[in-house]
């Protein structure tokens, strides 16, 4: 087993390794097995450490049996001696050493002295020069178990993530010259013809073709409830087709779509290190020359103030120091801490781009919130109609069959909600003849409607037709379409954007978590007044271009992050938000599926639209740094009481063993512990 990740000096290059590693599915160790073993593989992994351990157990039972009870007698055996022993420990060793002290030997050449290995090197083979063979082994045999340790856990807290890269298929359906054909996603081109049966996997972009669809959206969103796409609407690699056999239209090469490129974010994640990682890193390159220091003058300097100097004793005191020295524990299981984190985060549908943004979570004083798609669901939906002369559905059947003319999200509200009153076949609007339709821009439309003239926009439409309303309803706040039928005032669509389930419960989550709230939006003042009285924010602007939002941010910051533990949040999920997300402290994209430039700019991503996940990934920001600094903390506490017992002689290798490996194991075991958490 060769391990190839250095933790001291070398780990501040492990972040960026890990991105190819997560594609290729392996451990940090370049022989540490991948995500699926084969028995061959398994034994490669495990052979060096079963050998060592087998004969380190020999050799101690050896000394014990081997070299016991008097000279002469049967139970002395006398033959377990130097260099027989000598060579026994030797066999023992090489297994679990060779490798270590390769990396050793590479880490001088390259001028990078001073890391773990190098430690280990020069203590375990002191150890073998004064004779102490089975702790020599036992230190790198419990090194490499440590090893190992960290490997599994390193490979648990991938799987969350890597599990994403499972959900593109390789292989898609394209029809061509009518005939069905297996391909490679990739080699698909844009416009292709592709059909997904039912339980199969969408591969790539694209738009349906058929009438409907129902798709299990888990994997992208964390959705349960299946979501129906209409004939039309964009469908998205990763999405599962739920029911019978659909065909879309491929609108994006397979590695430009929008999940493609979600994954790209993932595994990159890692490259953007926490303050604390990088502090570590930093420490290390002084801690660990500073113990080989110590190490030495423990050895030397009683030689000139100690009477009875034993130079044997002394050197296996600064064996026993270096041993103990080694800041495994901190460098492992920090990093391991970290992508924990952003693990938990991917399980909850929440993409950190690096754990520098799992430590910012935990600084937000601020978190500033876009209106539309964020706490509302950017959804346009007939919130009150009040016909005059006319009843309801018969009011809703004329005005969808007038509006199924026009593509805009008010008319298809219009035509949502004339459906949900039962009007289907001879009662639906579509069986209604609509002709001589006109639209007006910034007005509405006009049109014959089952032979009446009809008129469907807002009061200025029905000004310049001269027809008379109650001017009260100007100052309803909502979107208002008002109708006229042969001249005569029909009644009207109040139409309002729907908040989301959550939003208030996680306006209020924040604000346990001592976060103030703040919503912009360009949407009209008393619209906004109202969704912000609903979901209880402290702080509220409507009518805001997006330079506006950007004023409103500089603002917010220079007021609220006066220091550099203070830090602001945005959340939005279209295209205008991009300039704020990107001059945010943490700049948050709602929907992962929303804009690609939100999603670029963006440091954490939020998959499936629920706002609750703020609060969510504050709260695995504030468990990962807790994390963190509990290990920070025990590391340095048992190191610290170790070395002075071994610097003062009342420790032995065996308890050095255990300050270093046994805290490391205790320090990884908690790292990985956010992996089972509830959030």
């Amino acid at each position: 087993m060769a391990h190839d990740h250095d933790h001291t000096d070398d780990h501040a290059h492990d972040d960026e390794e890990d991105v190819a590693l997560i594609e290729e599915g392996t451990t940090p160790a370049a022989d540490a097995a991948p995500a699926k073993k084969g028995p061959e593989q398994t034994w490669r992994t495990y052979a060096p450490v079963i050998i060592s351990l087998v004969l380190l157990l020999g050799g101690i039972a050896l000394d014990h049996f081997a070299n016991s009870g008097p000279t002469g007698t049967p139970e002395r055996l006398g033959w377990f001696k130097d260099p027989i022993r000598f060579v026994w420990y030797v066999i023992a060793y090489l297994p679990v050493g060779w490798p270590v002290l390769v990396r050793a030997w590479k880490g001088i050449v390259s001028g990078n002295v001073f890391t773990e290995f190098f430690l280990m090197g020069v203590a375990t083979l002191g150890a073998f020069g004064i004779r102490e063979y089975p702790e020599g082994v036992a230190v790198m045999l419990f090194y490499t178990i440590g090893e190992l340790f960290q490997d599994a856990a390193v490979l648990r807290a991938r799987r969350s993530i890597k599990a994403l890269l499972d959900v593109r298929p390789d292989e898609v359906t394209v029809l061509r010259n009518g005939q069905a054909q297996t391909v490679k996603a990739a080699s698909v081109a844009i416009g292709d013809f592709v059909q997904v049966k039912p339980g199969e996997k969408v591969g790539l972009d694209g738009t349906m073709r058929s009438d409907s669809g129902s798709f299990d959206t888990a994997a992208l969103t964390g959705e349960s409830v299946p979501r129906t796409i209409q004939k039309g609407e964009a469908i998205l690699a990763g999405m599962i087709n739920r029911q019978s056999l659909v065909e879309m239209d491929v609108t994006t090469l397979y590695q430009d779509s929008k999940l493609s490129r979600i994954l790209k974010l993932v595994q990159q994640a890692t490259g953007r290190k926490a303050q604390t990682q990088e502090f570590i890193a930093r420490f290390a390159r002084i801690y660990t020359p500073a113990i080989c220091g110590l190490a030495l003058l423990i050895t030397i300097v009683p030689y000139f103030f100690v009477a009875d100097y034993q130079f044997r004793d002394w050197l296996y005191r600064g064996l026993v120091f270096l041993v103990i020295g080694c800041p495994c524990a901190l460098v492992i299981s920090i990093p391991l801490g970290y992508f924990g984190g952003i693990g938990a985060g991917s399980k909850q549908g929440i993409l950190f781009k690096g754990s520098v943004f799992l430590d910012l979570m935990t600084q937000l004083n601020v978190v500033v919130m876009d209106k539309t798609g964020t706490l509302t669901k950017g959804v346009f939906k007939v919130q009150e109609v009040k016909p005059i002369g006319i009843d309801t559905p018969e009011l809703a059947r004329l005005a969808a069959a007038l509006e199924s003319k026009s593509t805009h999200p008010v008319a298809t509200a219009i035509m949502d909600y004339a459906r949900a009153q039962g009007g289907k076949g001879e009662q639906g609007y579509e069986s209604i003849s609509v002709d001589g339709v006109e639209e007006i821009a910034g007005h509405g439309l006009k049109g014959r409607v089952d032979g009446k003239e009809m008129l469907a926009g807002n009061s200025k439409l029905l000004k310049k037709f001269g027809v008379s309303f109650d001017e009260a309803l100007t100052q309803i706040p909502y979107t208002i379409v008002m109708t006229a039928l042969n001249g005569q005032f029909a009644g009207y669509f109040t139409i309002a954007d729907e908040l989301k389930p959550d939003a208030a419960a996680a306006v209020k989550r924040l604000k346990q978590d001592g976060i103030r709230t703040v919503m912009l939006s360009g949407d009209k003042s008393a619209v906004v007044d109202i969704v912000a009285k609903q979901v209880g924010v402290d702080e509220w602007h409507g009518d805001l271009l997006p330079e506006d939002k950007v004023a409103q941010v500089e603002r917010l910051k220079a007021t609220y992050t006066t220091n550099a533990k203070k830090k602001l949040a945005f959340v939005g999920d279209g295209v205008n938000d991009a300039p704020v997300v990107a001059l945010a402290d943490v700049g948050i994209a709602m929907g992962g599926l929303g804009s690609d430039a939100t999603i670029e700019t963006a440091d954490v991503i939020i998959q499936n639209d629920e706002p609750a996940k703020i609060a969510t990934a504050v709260e695995i920001g504030r468990a990962t740094r807790r994390i963190v600094w509990q290990n920070i903390t025990l590391s340095l506490i048992v190191k610290a009481i170790v070395l002075i017992l071994g610097a003062g002689g009342l420790a032995t290798m065996w308890e050095a063993v255990f300050a270093d490996v046994g805290v490391a194991m205790l320090a990884i075991l908690n790292a990985v512990r956010i992996q089972n958490m509830k959030f």
